[in-house]
C-alpha cells in the first residue's frame, strides 16, 4: 500500500525530470556506461527521485531488451511515476539536444565537406574513432562475453561460438544478418533454458537550409530509411555502438547512401556530441534525405526502444526472472558483439590508408588504456588538430 502511495505522489513533477533529462542530453558525454551512472548519481543519490530498487529494475530492462542502453533506461524512468507520458517526454528530452546538434553538424558537413580543411579534420577523426570503436568492441567483448581467461571461455564456449560466427560473417558479407543473431538467440535460449512451453507444450499468450540539402528528399527514400532504422533500433543490445554492423551494412553496402569516408564521419559525429551515440542515426538521414530523413532515421531507430520498455515495464518483474528470455538475450547479444568486431575489421580495412592515419588510430586505443577516466570527444579534438597538421604542414 505504501509503495502505491509513493507512486502516487512522486518527489518531484513531470516537468522537473523532463527538465533534467534535457539537461543531460544537452551535457552528458562519455557514452552509455557515463550516462547510466549521471542517472544514478543524481537521480538515486543526490535528488533521491527514485529508489535503488528502481533503478536497478529499469537497469536491467535496458540490458535485457533491445535498445540503447541510456536512451531505455531514460524511458523507463519516466515511466516509473507518470506512466506513458512521462516515458514519453524524458525520451524526447533525453534525445532531442544531440539531435539537435547532429542536424546542425550534417548542414555543416554539407556546406563545407569539400574543402580541405574540413577534409583533414576527418581525416584525423576517422582514424581516431576506428581505435574508439576498437576499445569499445574489446570492452563489450569481455563485459558480454566473459573475460579471456582460458576458465572463463571454457564455460562460455557456445557464446565465444556465436561470436565469431558473427566476426566471421560479417568480414566476409560487409552486411548485418539479423536471421543470424535471432537464430543464436533462439538456439542458445532452447540449449540453457528451454521454455515452459515447449518443456510442457500449452496455449501461448497473444537559404541555408536549402544550400546544405535540409529540404532535399524523396518519398521512396524516406520510406526505405524508415524501414531500415526500425530494424537497426530492434537489434541494439547494451551499447549504442552495436548498432555499427548494421547501419554499415545497410548505409553503405546495400542501399549506398554513404561512402565509406561519410560513414566513419557519421560515427565520428557521434562521438563529439552528449546523449546517446545511437543519434548518428540522425546525421546519416540528414545526409541521404536532409531533414525530414533526420527526422525519420531518429524516428524509427528510437521507436523499438520505446515500444518495449512501455510494453515490458509493468510486468517486467516477472520477464526479468525468466531465464529462456535471459539466454535468448545473451545468444543474440554475442552475434550482434561479433559482428561489431567484424564491422571495425571491414571499416578499418577501408579507412586507415596510411601509416598516419594507423598510427592516430594505435595512438587512440593506447589513450584509452593508460590514461583513466579519459573521454572520447578530447581524443576526437586531439585527432583533429593532428589531421590538420599532417595536412598542411
Amino acid at each position: 500500500m505504501k509503495e502505491q502511495t509513493d507512486k502516487a505522489k512522486p518527489l518531484y513533477s513531470l516537468a522537473e525530470i523532463a527538465t533534467y533529462f534535457l539537461k543531460l542530453g544537452t551535457w552528458g558525454f562519455g557514452g552509455p556506461v557515463a550516462l547510466v551512472g549521471y542517472m544514478q548519481r543524481d537521480l538515486v543519490e543526490q535528488k533521491g527521485w527514485l529508489s535503488e530498487e528502481e533503478y536497478k529494475e529499469g537497469l536491467a530492462l535496458a540490458q535485457l531488451a533491445p535498445g540503447p542502453l541510456a536512451a531505455q533506461l531514460g524511458i523507463y524512468i519516466g515511466f516509473v511515476h507518470y506512466g506513458l507520458i512521462g516515458a514519453t517526454l524524458t525520451g524526447l528530452a533525453f534525445v532531442l539536444p544531440s539531435f539537435i546538434m547532429v542536424v546542425l553538424l550534417g548542414m555543416a558537413y554539407q556546406q563545407y565537406g569539400g574543402l580541405a580543411w574540413m577534409q583533414a579534420v576527418f581525416y584525423g577523426v576517422g582514424a581516431a574513432v576506428i581505435g574508439i570503436i576498437t576499445m569499445s568492441a574489446y570492452k563489450l567483448t569481455i563485459k558480454s562475453i566473459s573475460k579471456l581467461e582460458l576458465a572463463a571461455i571454457k564455460s562460455k564456449w557456445l557464446l565465444w561460438v556465436f561470436y565469431i560466427i558473427g566476426i566471421v560473417i560479417t568480414v566476409v558479407t560487409e552486411k548485418e544478418e539479423i536471421l543470424l543473431f535471432l537464430a543464436c538467440g533462439i538456439l542458445y535460449m532452447l540449449i540453457k533454458a528451454p521454455p515452459q512451453w515447449i518443456k510442457k507444450p500449452s496455449t501461448l499468450h497473444a537559404g541555408i537550409l536549402f544550400s546544405t540539402g535540409f529540404w532535399h528528399y524523396d518519398s521512396k527514400t524516406l520510406q526505405d530509411i524508415g524501414w531500415f532504422f526500425v530494424k537497426a533500433g530492434a537489434f541494439v543490445f547494451g551499447s549504442g555502438l552495436a548498432i555499427v554492423p548494421f547501419l554499415h551494412g545497410g548505409v553503405v553496402k546495400e542501399f549506398g547512401w554513404l561512402t565509406e569516408a561519410q560513414f566513419v564521419d557519421s560515427v565520428a559525429v557521434a562521438m563529439i556530441t552528449p546523449g546517446p551515440v545511437v543519434i548518428t542515426v540522425g546525421f546519416i538521414g540528414y545526409l541521404v534525405a536532409g531533414f525530414p530523413g533526420a527526422c525519420v532515421a531518429a524516428l524509427a531507430t528510437f521507436l523499438p526502444c520505446y515500444i518495449f520498455t512501455v510494453a515490458l515495464a509493468p510486468s517486467f518483474k516477472k520477464v526479468a526472472k525468466n531465464n529462456s528470455v535471459k539466454t535468448f538475450v545473451e545468444g543474440i547479444t554475442a552475434a550482434v558483439i561479433g559482428a561489431l568486431v567484424g564491422s571495425v575489421i571491414v571499416i578499418g580495412m577501408r579507412s586507415i590508408k596510411d601509416i598516419p592515419a594507423a598510427l592516430i588510430a594505435v595512438a587512440a586505443i593506447l589513450s584509452l588504456i593508460y590514461i583513466k577516466k579519459l573521454q572520447e570527444p578530447y581524443i576526437i579534438g586531439v585527432a583533429a588538430a593532428i589531421g590538420l597538421l599532417i595536412k598542411f604542414f
